[in-house]
């Protein structure tokens, strides 16, 4: 039996490779897990009393294109957090979590061709994983932009060639920036979209922890393309209830964009997305249109964002998180010090390189780890503290 080829190189996923890197030794303390982004703050208590309230609605198919309902409050939270009025039918698509939603839009959305050519698509490095998976699904060049701390974090595409920025048919942008949390400005995007205009690509951003920030709410792709009059087609993003608003088990997102945009990923997903059960669309609803719960988790990210600061500011080389939830900090290598963590002190950590691909030799996580900030405060205080007094006392 032959299997396709196109996948056979793709790493293990980073999970995997951290439990072959640490189970096989002994923790050297209270295990503290700080290593997959999975919030931990308390989601609105209501939300079990709309499950209930809908249970009967588990009998039935729900619709795959959202319920009016949902739809109408994902574009009221849209209008109210960036000032960008979409129609609810023809630009928005609810998404059983924003991971199919990327890798579904990606397959909508990216030509066989560009210009004659085999297309090219830009992930930053590092980068959430399915988009260098979607690239390798579609065939088309992934190429791979450090994001580094000399560039702010942030991808710098415009360096490119142009005769590469010719192919390029989709570039990708999580803002804020998983894992470095670095935000993209008002100047970062008009820049970005209007590099697109030229070379006539498509941005997807990824602003799945826009709001999770120190103080200043992170611009959105879409405010911006409304600000500088792009054409509404050059930019799709997409969002999440997972880490606004602590409910990554109710794998509700939404993309949205320009409508014929829009219209094309609906109609593939009609045929391979799965849509969300009408009881979580109920509590979707909801959930989307209410702002108390994601001011009082923010407050609480921003004592952490404190107490990161407090223990790691003396520490050459941290540049504290702009937004997001992860600490990104610098190591001479990161599976060592993973490894020397877990073995010395139990706090598990994920190397950065895990989250990241080498081009021409140089991986640019690889003298990182990513500390996920998501335990109760003064376990993650602790599990800080010993990892500052390990790896960096």
């Amino acid at each position: 039996m032959t299997f396709p080829e196109r996948f056979s190189n793709l790493p293990d996923y980073a999970f995997p490779r951290l439990r072959r890197l640490l189970d096989a030794h002994v923790p050297g303390g209270a295990v503290v897990h700080m290593t997959i982004g999975e919030p931990q703050h308390a989601f609105p208590d209501w939300v079990a009393g709309i499950v209930a309230g809908h249970v009967a609605e588990f009998g039935r198919y729900p619709p795959n294109e959202g319920t009016p309902e949902l739809l109408s409050a994902i574009a009221a939270w849209v209008e109210r957090r960036y000032g960008v009025r979409l129609n609810p039918a023809t630009q928005i698509a609810p998404l059983n979590g924003t991971r199919e939603g990327l890798f579904n839009a990606a397959l909508a959305l990216c030509p066989e061709e560009k210009r004659g050519q085999r297309p090219a698509m830009l992930i930053p490095n590092p980068f959430y994983q399915v988009y260098a998976v979607a690239a390798l699904a579609l065939a088309v060049e992934p190429v791979y932009l450090p994001a580094t701390a000399e560039s702010g974090f942030l991808p710098d595409y415009a360096a490119l060639p142009p005769e590469l920025l010719d192919r390029v048919a989709i570039a990708w942008l999580c803002s804020p920036s998983n894992p470095q949390g670095a935000v993209a400005d008002r100047g970062y995007w008009a820049d970005l979209i209007r590099l697109a205009e030229r070379h006539d690509f498509r941005i997807f951003a990824d602003e799945c922890y826009s709001e999770v920030y120190r103080d200043t709410p992170p611009p959105g792709a879409l405010e911006v393309a409304r600000e500088i009059g792009a054409d509404p087609e050059r930019v799709v993003v997409f969002h999440s209830l997972s880490k606004r608003s602590n409910l990554p088990g109710l794998r509700s997102g939404f993309c949205a964009g320009g409508p014929e945009s829009l219209a094309h990923i609906k109609r593939l997903r009609s045929y391979a997305g799965a849509p969300l059960p009408l009881p979580l669309q109920r509590v979707a609803e909801q959930v989307w249109a209410d702002e108390a719960h994601v001011a009082a988790s923010r407050a609480l990210y921003q004592r952490k964002y404190a107490i990161a600061d407090e223990i790691f500011g003396d520490v050459s080389g941290y540049h504290p998180p702009q937004a997001g939830f992860f600490l990104w900090l610098p190591v001479p290598d990161g599976e060592a010090a993973a490894l020397k963590a877990w073995r010395e002190t139990g706090v598990r950590v994920l190397p950065g390189a895990y989250l990241s691909r080498a081009v021409n030799g140089d991986n640019p996580g690889a003298g990182y780890i990513r500390v996920a900030m998501v335990a109760p405060e003064q376990e993650m205080r602790h599990g800080l503290m010993r990892l500052r007094d390990c790896l960096y006392g």
